[in-house]
């Protein structure tokens, strides 16, 4: 019986590099030993692009219209757009957001029904989606509405560090108004349960940041730890849950305190992302917590500057596959576990 697991992977934009980092990664000779890759793409493209990437002439796929029928010990490949279509490296068109987003529908449905355990999805370009009618800021939003949750939590993890945001793609004159005692209440204790159900830590230790420089030096730059952040911390701390803070962001970072905890929960996207990135990038994998199915992304974008140069590195897409197997198999065993104490009761 198979027993690999079945991993579905978006193309991303067709002129970023995703094609690149798709297939260097997967010619990885770990990955067909840990699960069964299914891109959702265009042979043709792929094949383009393997001409541009060096260290890869052993890359074979399996073609396949349909993931009731792969081969479990190859990388399949499933035609979602027209074989006719011509790759531009570097520039952002109408087709390659059009292509993106066939991908994306087809690996969702498949997604939806079983076809495929976990989901790795490659960069697109946000500005490129939204102007071809995407109706979201980007992947998690999209994938929050396609599986009815309401406010999913993007984190951000490597070796060394976990970072969520309480608020994502929004703009930064956005935050204050976005922010209450009870969206980070509900945050913390969404990461806390992520850390414990999906990376297997039995007691998280959760650092908080602040929203304002020094954390708001005691309400004189912004009043905004004092009423909402550090209430929020204190409730969640009334539940058990080991939340601390709010921290200044700068020292915070500067002197390595993150080290301590096993997850920072930042107030904003480039508050949490920035030094994440900074730190973690080659290995940073963008994890979609509070979803009913598992997907994650390297933490990368399209980097059209590098598209088509055989320049790009797949470290983070191979952490971003390497990353969903385990927690598949985290949730699995969980499950499992639940089943048969149930049993025994």
């Amino acid at each position: 019986m198979h027993k690999k697991i079945i991993v579905g992977i978006t193309q991303g934009d067709t002129n970023g590099i995703g094609y690149e980092v798709l297939i260097k990664a997967l010619a990885d000779s770990r990955i067909n030993e840990l699960c069964t890759p299914v891109i959702y793409g265009s042979s043709r493209l792929l094949g383009y692009y393997k001409k541009l990437c060096s260290g890869v002439e052993n890359f074979n796929v399996h073609i396949t219209q349909s993931a009731s029928d792969l081969h479990f010990r190859m990388v399949n490949l499933i035609p979602c757009v027209s074989e006719q279509f011509m790759a531009e490296p570097g520039k952002m068109t109408e087709e390659g957001a059009q292509a993106a987003l066939q991908s994306l529908e087809r690996a969702i449905e498949d997604l939806r029904d079983g076809k495929i355990q976990v989901l790795v999805t490659a960069p697109f370009n946000k500005q490129n989606m939204n102007r071809e009618g995407f109706a979201f800021p980007g992947h998690t939003e999209y994938l929050a509405d396609a599986f009815g949750i309401a406010d999913p939590l993007m984190v951000l993890c490597s070796p060394g560090l976990r970072t969520g945001v309480v608020t994502g793609h929004i703009p930064v004159s956005s935050i204050p108004s976005a922010l209450s005692k009870e969206k980070i209440r509900e945050k913390i204790m969404l990461l806390n349960e992520t850390l414990k159900n999906d990376f297997t830590i039995r007691q998280p230790r959760i650092a908080v940041l602040g929203l304002n420089p020094h954390a708001g030096d005691g309400g004189l730059i912004g009043t905004e730890e004092q009423e909402i952040i550090t209430p929020a911390i204190e409730e969640t701390n009334k539940n058990g849950i080991l939340a601390f803070g709010p921290y200044p962001a700068d020292g915070f970072y500067a002197v390595a305190e993150f080290r301590k905890f096993d997850a920072v929960l930042a107030m904003y996207h480039d508050q949490g992302l920035i030094p994440f990135k900074a730190l973690s990038f080659s290995q940073g994998v963008n994890f979609t917590a509070g979803l009913p199915v598992i997907r994650t992304s390297p933490d990368h974008g399209t980097a059209y500057r590098l598209a088509g140069e055989d320049k790009a590195s797949p470290e983070s897409m191979l952490a971003a596959i390497f990353m969903a197997c385990d927690v598949y198999r985290t949730r699995k065993r969980n499950k499992e576990a639940m089943a048969d104490r149930l049993h025994e009761g």
